[in-house]
């Protein structure tokens, strides 16, 4: 759940706002939150949504991972042009071009005859959200002027948290009630309001100094973040010596290799590298990739072990992470004073530690108990560790540099938390299906019919999501599934801990007074 806000844009635009009424301004600053909102939240509701089309469309979980991963990956890879590209055609033209893309993709996904079709139109939607993720803050800030920037800035993230709380829930109740197509269905108004409000009274705006557009960059990106992706979520069914996985190993390998080259010689990077070299900026990000690939892993799992295993609705399972939203909502301005008096180091010490409790309490549950006393409380821890963790966070990455590079900062760090959570989803399910083939066919040895097992094995891929009447076996695969759910929440936390390490070792004590 990356935190809103972090998103490439701010030094995209000067501190001369453009002339526009007050009227067009806070249309804008409702486009944004709109825009915004129906890319971050799209995300939740699919996760509550993915066991209704793995059991409608008879998935198996590497497919529901695709479903997942085929939209983080064009977010991910094309987030720093997305910015880049509104510089140089138009702010307003490039946000309403994504809001189009996005909205066609939703209906494509709701239309979805076969996985394979859902999958290519959840990487459309990527595609559209990479537009309008940096479009988003980029239209308040050429907007609003400077002295009143922040107070819009505050308001756009107070209303994506708002959004971020009720996404899960309303998409959990659209699946549960009426049908999975609906988690996708939802946009569709959303989307051609906010053509209609951009048009009607969004003002354009274009960079005075738009750098380059890094197409090699980002098509390499691309193309080395399929590749490794492939490789981790193919290579459990495949395994890792077939053709395939071999082959998108070693392009993925190579085209990150040729990215970083690129990065380093091309006069106006995406990804500007040199960045890396101040010790704060390179610690929060290390720290983003370590916790944030925990966050995104484990959140991609939770909703299948609450649905399929403990037998939630899907509006509960989307319920379920309200704790964790609300303790981070409330607690956001708490922290963002705390940066003041004690500075960023200790929090980030201590957030992500508590954040690892956090991810260690979603392991000890086994496959029944009241939610009260099993995920309750790992909900609320992890929400703490997060709220104390994201407010220093954010003011590291923005204070490492000098202020005109804020945007580059930001829109690098948002990127990253992407890359982290996507890797993540592919990893944990190499770990959780492990972890589950041990313990299956542990399980099925005692008592269950060799026809049953049979069965079972045949739809292995599925993992929780098998279909089968023998209770023995039903028990089996529940309990084999919380097992590699435990393994993923114990890796989850190990990371946490570890990104709390980086924190301690390589940013300074205090935050650094800006640059000149």
């Amino acid at each position: 759940m990356t935190q809103p806000g972090t998103s490439p844009c701010d030094h995209l635009t000067g501190d001369e706002a453009v002339a526009c009424s007050e009227a067009a301004r806070r249309w804008t600053l409702v486009a944004a939150v709109v825009g915004s909102g129906m890319a971050f939240v799209d995300g939740t509701i699919v996760n509550v949504a993915l066991p209704a089309i793995q059991r409608a469309m008879n998935a198996t979980t590497a497919d529901a991972q695709w479903v997942m991963e085929s939209y983080a990956l064009l977010l991910s890879a094309l987030l720093l042009v997305g910015g880049v590209l509104g510089d140089h055609y138009g702010r307003r033209r490039v946000f309403v071009i994504g809001a189009v893309v996005f909205t066609l993709a939703s209906l494509g996904c709701a239309a979805s005859p076969t996985v394979s079709w859902l999958i290519g139109m959840r990487g459309l939607q990527g595609l559209g959200a990479a537009l309008l993720v940096p479009g988003s803050l980029s239209l308040i800030s050429s907007a609003y002027p400077k002295e009143r920037r922040g107070a819009a800035i505050g308001t756009w993230s107070a209303f994506s948290g708002i959004t971020a709380a009720i996404g899960p829930v309303l998409g959990g109740f659209l699946v549960e009630h009426i049908s999975w197509h609906w988690a996708f269905l939802v946009n569709l108004p959303l989307g051609v309001g906010l053509v209609a409000i951009c048009f009607w009274r969004v003002p354009e705006s274009k960079g005075m100094e738009a750098g380059k557009i890094d197409i090699v960059g980002a098509v390499v990106a691309t193309i080395g973040l399929a590749g490794v992706v492939y490789a981790f979520i193919e290579a459990p069914l495949q395994g890792w010596f077939s053709p395939g996985v071999i082959a998108s190993t070693i392009i993925g390998i190579v085209a990150l290799a040729v990215f970083v080259v690129v990065e380093m010689r091309i006069r106006a990077p995406m990804l500007p590298l040199g960045l890396f070299r101040d010790r704060d900026f390179a610690g929060a990000n290390l720290l983003t990739l370590l916790l944030y690939a925990s966050l995104g892993g484990s959140m991609f799992f939770i909703p299948l072990n609450l649905i399929q295993v403990h037998g939630y609705g899907a509006t509960a399972a989307g319920a379920s992470f309200l704790p964790f939203i609300v303790i981070m909502f409330l607690l956001s301005r708490w922290t963002g004073r705390l940066v003041d008096v004690v500075g960023a180091r200790l929090p980030l010490v201590v957030g992500p530690t508590i954040a690892g409790a956090g991810f260690a309490l979603y392991a000890l549950p086994g496959a029944g108990g009241s939610y009260w006393t099993t995920f309750f409380p790992a909900a609320c821890v992890l929400g703490l560790g997060m709220s104390i963790t994201i407010a220093p966070l954010t003011t590291t990455v923005m204070n490492a540099l000098n202020p005109a590079l804020a945007g580059t900062a930001s829109g690098v760090n948002n990127a990253v938390s992407r890359v982290a959570g996507l890797l993540a989803v592919a990893v944990f399910g190499i770990v959780l299906t492990q972890g589950f083939d041990t313990a299956l066919q542990a399980g099925l040895a005692s008592g269950v019919p060799a026809d049953v097992v049979q069965s079972v094995m045949a739809q292995r891929a599925k993992l929780a999501g098998i279909q089968v009447t023998n209770e023995a076996a039903r028990h089996a695969i529940d309990a084999a599934f919380v097992a590699g759910f435990r393994q993923v929440m114990w890796l989850s936390a190990g990371l946490a801990v570890l990104s709390a390490i980086a924190a301690g070792l390589m940013i300074r004590p205090s935050v650094k007074a800006d640059r000149r």
